[in-house]
């Protein structure tokens, strides 16, 4: 099936005489006929347990996306956060240490930096346009993994996923990538070199702003055997796991071994599990995904060419504008469009930013990105306020920056929202 038909036939098949539309399964426990059923579960999960850890509705979400992303499983969490967070802590113990690129969403850069290194996590960071040799250099004999965005949140640097995933797979580890603003209808990082992706589904896949989500996607092309037998790496997935009764993940579960092992031990004990209700909602989101992605591009894109001929802006970033220094790479690896979002740079710094987003009355001011109602917001004071100067820098953030999301506005009232706003600049 072509991915349209995907975002509304994948994961969930009714039977003759079966609802047409996924039903909630609005229940925390499963009825079994006996204890030794129970005790095999345990042995071998292969069947909901307790909805701690899968349920049947989150479960036909899961594989809906699992099958957009073109992965072998998925496993949905309460929050995008909590995907990159098991993410890395499915990879790294205390004593370990991962790559990131600099341009990645604020929030990222905290846990992966502050609070993961609390954790005995090294967290290096290298900037998204490194080259190869930079990349390869930056690397530890304990470096377990490499992550970065799609499209970094703000700055929009496109990630040269060629580059980072030669030089992931040079080292023997897995590169995971943060898809949430191309969503699997502008970019499906697998096909480039990827080895997980994750997502905030709070984003364009849900699109309405009414829950949190996160989910993993695991690719299944990453040989954890092979590389374990070479260098020692990832042990947990090719020796038996005394917390889940001596199973052997790659020996039981193949190429899904990195997502069954996130959910039978990292679920299992964080349990960020989302509701049924959550991923219900989720899937409606879903459903129109690709209507709604091909009418953010074409406004951002318009949005785009009016602020490059303002006098009121510094700069504008938006990828699939002629012109862009990310350009090239968005045509290789989004030749269908980088999303609503656009980050512009108001003249006159931050006093000049907050004066513009204050004078906007279509477009809301808020901590949110990827709605279908225009918003904005000011990352500098707000979801990157607790970077270093550095930091900012390295992110591509200045005090001016702005970080637009287009909605699903008529594009005329968008750009008439922003001129008046402009006006008061």
């Amino acid at each position: 099936m072509n991915i349209e038909t995907k975002c509304l036939h994948s994961g969930y098949e009714p039977k003759n005489g079966e609802p047409c539309v996924m039903p909630i399964v609005q229940s925390t426990t499963y009825k079994f006929d006996s204890c030794d059923h129970i005790a095999a579960l345990f042995d071998k999960p292969t069947e909901y347990i307790y909805s701690r850890m899968a349920n049947p509705t989150c479960d036909a979400v899961e594989k809906k996306i699992a099958d957009l992303e073109g992965g072998v499983g998925a496993m949905l969490t309460s929050s995008g956060q909590a995907a990159s967070l098991l993410s890395i802590l499915n990879l790294c113990s205390a004593g370990d240490s991962f790559i990131a690129s600099s341009a990645i969403y604020g929030g990222s850069t905290n846990l992966f930096c502050f609070t993961l290194k609390k954790l005995g996590i090294e967290c290096i960071q290298v900037p998204a346009a490194a080259d190869y040799d930079t990349i390869i250099k930056a690397f530890k004999p304990n470096t377990k993994a490499v992550f970065g965005e799609t499209l970094a949140n703000p700055s929009l640097a496109v990630f040269d996923f060629e580059t980072w995933a030669k030089a992931a797979h040079a080292r023997n580890v897995p590169l995971i990538i943060d898809n949430t603003f191309a969503t699997p209808i502008l970019c499906r990082p697998f096909e480039w070199g990827a080895d997980i992706v994750v997502h905030s589904t709070t984003k364009y896949m849900d699109g309405h702003a009414v829950q949190c989500g996160g989910v993993i996607v695991d690719g299944g092309n990453f040989d954890w055997e092979a590389v374990y037998k070479a260098s020692g790496f990832f042990a947990d997935f090719c020796e038996p796991d005394p917390s889940y009764h001596g199973l052997t993940y790659t020996k039981e579960f193949g190429k899904a071994a990195y997502i069954v092992k996130a959910r039978t031990q990292l679920m299992r004990d964080f349990g960020c599990y989302p509701s049924a209700h959550s991923a219900f909602l989720l899937n409606l989101g879903l459903e129109t995904l690709p209507l709604r992605m091909k009418q953010y591009c074409k406004n951002a894109l318009a949005l785009a060419e009016y602020f490059k001929k303002s006098d009121k802006i510094a700069s504008v970033t938006y990828p699939a504008l002629a012109g862009d220094a990310n350009h090239a790479l968005a045509k290789k690896y989004l030749p269908e469009g980088t999303s609503g979002v656009i980050a512009l740079s108001i003249k006159g710094g931050r006093a000049a930013a907050v004066r513009f987003m204050d004078s906007l009355s279509l477009a809301t001011d808020e901590v949110h990105v990827a709605d279908i109602r225009t918003c904005v917001l000011h990352p500098a004071s707000s979801t990157h306020r607790q970077l270093t100067d550095e930091q900012l820098a390295a992110a591509g953030i200045d005090g001016g920056l702005v970080r637009f999301s287009c909605g699903l506005e008529n594009v005329e009232d968008i750009v008439a929202d922003v001129d008046r706003a402009l006006r008061a600049v």
